[in-house]
């Protein structure tokens, strides 16, 4: 007899006034069977898939990690409710005006080519240079960093990899881990799998703030080189390297590299809080773009004021490998390719002191090449950034 068959065959017998003494044995056997699978033990928060011991246990490691990012300014340590910075022992020069910047960012489906290769210790890199990166434009100086983790499945590996790799990033970027979130939600991502978000808050005097209005036709465009794809277009590279042209990720990129597919992919993005700080101090940069999702038309229009355009010459820079791979293997269009990936350049500044900028860029580790030039336009449907 089914459980529901049984069970309203018991509330039968309890309106009928019949009673255990005029039962048969089978009946009593059958009413202590229901009667006991209807006692359940008490659900606990670990066995729905969320171990908060685990979890408590993560956040004392972070803690060490974060203190090697500290610099002046962070008040306390990671573990309570809201992080403390102060602004006025963070500035080493007094500012007339202080304006804060904010930027919020991930890494899209480079993601799925760490979890492919079982790689998380750069991704965490890639965060912070994805946020922090997009808020040196207007010519701040990086103060913290926040990040969120999610995942279904608690790998503690894994974690401490990944936050790792923050701590690193913002020891790049000259900025403080402050604080962050990790999120243990289960069935929310496939197994193996986990998302990433970061946030990034800087500084910089209202009377320096770098936003493109000082732009002029005959202003100079420079480029500084990018360190591979950094974390943007892996939606098509992964659709023309992995699905289509099969390309293993343990294999040689081609016969003249030793790096395989997976160094390649997963090179951490560049971050460019020296080289800017640098500019900042002795060219004054009319504006900068960071080169991420949209390529160079995409990014470089955001800083161009109306009645100018941004005229670049392709055969100024060298463009890496990974990209001539990705546009012979799809087969990718030229202007698919300007629309989607950085193609070598990962930072833009236009200047009036093109030698200069490129000299400085250069003391400070890193390679530029002056690019393009700014033109009029007589209107704006008039496309802002042509490459010939």
């Amino acid at each position: 007899m089914g459980r529901r068959k049984s069970t309203a065959f018991l509330g039968e017998l309890y309106k009928s006034g019949l009673t255990a003494d005029t039962l048969d044995a089978q009946w009593i056997c059958e009413i202590v069977r229901i009667m006991s699978s209807n006692h359940r033990r008490e659900a606990t928060y670990q066995e729905a898939g969320v171990d908060i011991a685990a979890a408590d246990r993560l956040v004392s490691r972070f803690g060490a990690l974060a203190r090697t990012t500290k610099i002046p300014g962070v008040l306390g340590d990671i573990g309570g409710f809201g992080a403390l910075f102060s602004l006025r022992d963070a500035l080493d020069t007094p500012m007339t005006d202080p304006v804060l910047v904010s930027g919020t960012d991930g890494v899209g489906t480079k993601l799925k080519v760490a979890f492919a290769a079982s790689r998380h210790d750069s991704i965490g890199i890639d965060l912070v240079a994805m946020c922090v990166n997009d808020i040196l434009t207007t010519g701040a100086k990086p103060l913290f960093f926040l990040d969120y983790f999610g995942t279904s499945v608690m790998d503690s590996s894994v974690v401490e990899a990944v936050v790792s790799g923050i701590s690193e990033g913002c020891r790049r970027a000259q900025c403080a881990l402050i604080g962050g979130e990790t999120a243990e939600l289960p069935g929310m991502y496939a197994p193996g799998e986990y998302d990433l978000a970061g946030f990034a808050v800087g500084v910089v005097d209202r009377q320096s703030i770098i936003d493109g209005t000082g732009i002029c036709p005959g202003h100079a465009v420079v480029g500084i080189s990018s360190h591979g794809l950094h974390s943007n277009g892996y939606s098509l590279a992964r659709e023309v390297l992995l699905n289509r042209a099969q390309c293993g990720l343990d294999q040689p990129m081609d016969e003249h590299s030793a790096e395989t597919w997976a160094d390649v992919l997963l090179h951490p993005t560049a971050i460019y809080t020296q080289v800017v700080s640098a500019l900042v101090r002795s060219v004054r940069p009319l504006a900068m773009a960071h080169i991420t999702g949209g390529g160079l038309p995409g990014n470089l229009s955001r800083v161009l004021p109306t009645g100018t355009s941004a005229e670049l010459w392709s055969s100024a820079w060298t463009v890496p490998a990974i990209f001539h791979h990705i546009q012979r293997l799809g087969p990718v269009s030229r202007m698919e390719m300007y629309r989607t990936f950085n193609m070598g350049v990962g930072l833009v500044v236009v200047t009036d002191q093109p030698e200069k900028t490129v000299q400085v860029v250069e003391q400070m580790g890193e390679t530029a090449q002056i690019i393009g030039t700014i033109r009029a336009i007589a209107s704006d449907t008039d496309e802002a950034v042509v490459i010939k």
